[in-house]
């Protein structure tokens, strides 16, 4: 009878079975945890930078091969993650799965330490190979994670508990930069008492071992904080059938939701609308410091400091926007955080080295006695940044929060497969648009600005999108 009655009183999920407990829902947070200090330190900030400019040793060539990692990678996973994810939903389980893609990853960013310069060790295409794998691995571990979020978390929590795995992801994040800005990077620059007079553990700036580190060191966090979820939260049932069975079924519902699209309609202009919002907010965290180093000059040691700082406003960004998302709504909250992005980018591209508001004239002299950020405009376009990236992650978070609410509990996965390649598809879209712009009126700051039409295109789309879960097509077939 005890049992009955906890039951009953036990909060629902998104998926309307009874959710985790909080140690569970919340252990669920650490996969972000464990993930996104390796994709922040090896993919934004430090490794590919470093594979680019000192491995391949032509910025223009190292550029063009991170431009097909990326492209290979999001094809690899474009043909196979709506197929691999409809196959786990029919299995039910979902933890298998993480165990073998952040393996892949761990293993993957170990490997980076033996990448070194002008393409030594693994050399230049085996060391492709190596990122080429994490890459992929990295798509795979997102996708099955997200797929976990609606049957674990409370209906009332999704936006919170989605909001603190970003916050974590991020806090992680930054703890690991400042270890590696002191220990390693900053020893020998700068004569500050706190900082070792020599990279600890033996670590060569010379040979760039403060750029590599980070492989190993990324990888070794994601093996340690994935545990928690492996652990303390909730996997589906593993379905009484044989694998093969399973397999055959995952197919045939991937077939189904090809030939039901008008039933996904729906979730079909949202996934739309996220090709155009999200390569927009995403392009301009990432040529925000082509643009940044272009027009202030800001070298190794100013983007990691830049890192750390947009690091801590993300963290920020995404509990408050997780707050917003359950009291507002996933939408609402999502229009919102595109709104302010496309202003914010706009009040960047009218800062250069000596002006602000494109008129106001500030100078580029030093206005206090940091060796770093230290002019009028450096402050003012690294402070504006920062609340680029509060209202980016919030965004992050209420669109993930939202493909748990509109999607099919039964096909989480597969449908957060397709969510996943909303986001790399058209990943082509936003550098080619700030490359051709860039190119045709010979200004960086118009290439940067261009963002802004991709990201007013998918807030326009947002609004014939309802905030409604879908039902599984065949259910419906059967009831006609």
């Amino acid at each position: 009878m005890s049992t009955v009655a906890s039951d009953s009183t036990q909060p629902l999920s998104l998926a309307g079975t009874p959710a985790a407990s909080p140690l569970g829902y919340y252990s669920w947070t650490f996969g972000q945890c464990a993930r996104d200090p390796l994709y922040i330190m090896v993919i934004i900030y430090i490794f590919f930078p470093y594979f680019s400019n000192v491995v391949v040793g032509d910025p223009v060539r190292g550029q063009t091969l991170i431009g097909y990692l990326n492209a290979g990678a999001g094809f690899f996973m474009a043909m196979t993650i709506p197929f691999v994810g409809a196959i786990a939903d029919k299995i039910g389980r979902r933890k298998p799965w993480i165990v073998v893609s952040h393996a892949t990853m761990g293993v993957t960013a170990i490997l980076l330490w033996w990448i070194l310069p002008a393409g030594g060790g693994l050399g230049i295409e085996l060391g492709f190979v190596v990122l080429l794998v994490m890459l992929i691995a990295f798509g795979y571990a997102e996708v099955f994670h997200n797929a976990m979020l609606p049957s674990v978390t409370p209906i009332e929590k999704a936006g919170v508990v989605s909001g603190i795995a970003f916050s974590l992801g991020n806090m992680a994040a930054i703890f690991l930069m400042i270890f590696v800005l002191i220990a390693f990077a900053l020893p020998g620059t700068q004569d500050w008492a706190f900082l070792p007079e020599v990279p600890l553990f033996g670590i060569d700036q010379a040979a760039n071992e403060h750029d590599r580190i980070v492989g190993p060191l990324g990888g070794v966090w994601l093996l340690v904080f994935v545990l928690p979820i492996l652990l303390f939260t909730p996997d589906g049932k593993r379905s009484p059938e044989r694998i093969i069975d399973n397999v055959r079924q995952g197919l045939n519902e991937v077939v189904t939701t090809i030939r039901h699209v008008r039933h996904y309609a729906n979730i079909g202009i949202y996934l739309l609308a996220r090709m155009f919002f999200n390569d927009g907010m995403a392009g301009v965290l990432v040529f925000n410091g082509v643009y940044a180093s272009g027009t202030f000059g800001w070298g190794t040691i100013e983007m990691l400091l830049l890192g750390l700082v947009t690091s801590a406003s993300a963290m920020i960004g995404a509990y408050l926007g997780g707050r917003i998302d359950d009291r507002l709504g996933s939408i609402r909250t999502l229009t919102i955080a595109i709104g302010m992005t496309t202003l914010i980018l706009a009040l960047l591209v009218s800062i250069d080295s000596e002006a602000v508001l494109f008129v106001v004239h500030l100078g580029s002299d030093a206005v206090w006695g940091s060796p770093y950020f230290d002019s009028g405009p450096e402050l003012i376009y690294l402070i504006t940044f920062q609340f680029f990236a509060l209202f980016f992650v919030t965004g992050l978070s209420a669109s993930r929060t939202l493909m748990a609410k509109l999607s099919p509990p039964e096909m989480a996965t597969q449908f957060f497969g397709l969510y996943s390649l909303s986001g790399t598809v058209t990943a082509f879209l936003a550098p080619l648009m700030v490359a051709t712009t860039t190119d045709f009126f010979d200004s960086q700051r118009a290439g940067f600005a261009s963002l802004i039409i991709l990201m007013v295109l998918g807030a326009v789309m947002l609004f014939w999108v309802k905030e409604e879960q879908a039902t599984p097509a065949r259910a419906t077939s059967v009831e006609r």
